[in-house]
Order: structure tokens, then C-alpha cells, then sequence
């Protein structure tokens, strides 16, 4: 188990094998060693009661990017916990979340993510969160 070679291309792989991700429309737009952005487009079926971004969405972001992110190091990964912290009303065009890795460890991955709404080229940040992954061990690939 090791690093992904080419981390783009295996982590949008990875990404089309997700019924989840297609559903919520996630697309991996940049992938390098400790470091990913992931996309969402706002879609209606993505609000809550007020027609902002569900923090249940907005979590699913994080934690996927920082999966994604991990992934890039240590291979096969799954959540063990996760923490999102909403700074303020989520609303936009489309949300990108950029994680990058803290600190890779052989069982556990420790990981932080910024989620931000965007306007056209305006971005806010919405929402922080951090993630503690497991390494799957010995499996192979993403």
C-alpha cells in the first residue's frame, strides 16, 4: 500500500465508483501529494429548510477531501472521526472544499479542510473541519 502515482486520475477513478458523489455531483479538480480541492454545484436538492447548503453536505465535503487527501500518501483510508465547524450561511454557485494532510501516520492519517461558497470568482469561506483517518491495511489502491 503506498501512495498514489498518479493522484488525479485514481482519485477521480475513485470518485466515479461513489453512487454518493455522482448523486451530489462532486468532481476532483486538482490532487498532489497531501493536498486535494473537490467541487460541488449548488443544486436545490442539496438545501435545507431556508434553501442554504444542508451541513450534512457540507460535512460529506470535508470529509471526502480530506479522504481524498490522505489517500494521496497512504493509499486506502476510511473515516474513524470527524469534526465540521460552520462559520456562517452556506450559499452559492458551487462549493470547493481544499484538504490537505497535518500529519500522515501508518495506522492514522490526521487531516484539515477549508470549504468555501463561490459566486462567480468570489470565494467565502462557509465551513472548517478536520478528519482522523484509519489506513486500510493491506488493501491496495485508493
Amino acid at each position: 500500500m503506498g501512495a498514489l502515482h498518479e493522484p488525479l486520475a485514481q482519485l477521480r477513478a475513485v470518485n466515479e465508483t461513489s453512487a454518493f458523489n455522482r448523486w451530489c455531483g462532486f468532481e476532483v479538480l486538482s490532487a498532489a501529494p497531501g493536498q486535494v480541492e473537490i467541487v460541488m454545484p449548488w443544486r436545490h436538492e442539496a438545501g435545507q429548510y431556508a434553501g442554504l447548503l444542508h451541513a450534512g453536505l457540507a460535512g460529506a465535503l470535508i470529509e471526502t477531501a480530506c479522504g481524498f487527501a490522505a489517500a494521496t500518501l497512504v493509499g486506502p483510508v476510511l473515516a474513524a472521526h470527524y469534526a465540521v465547524n460552520c462559520l456562517r450561511p452556506a450559499t452559492g454557485e458551487r462549493f470547493i472544499a481544499r484538504a490537505r494532510v497535518v500529519k500522515p501516520g501508518r495506522s492514522q492519517v490526521f487531516t484539515a479542510c477549508e470549504l468555501y461558497a463561490c459566486i462567480g470568482a468570489d470565494e467565502t469561506l462557509v465551513a472548517t473541519g478536520e478528519t482522523l483517518l484509519s489506513v486500510v491495511a493491506g488493501a491496495s489502491g485508493p
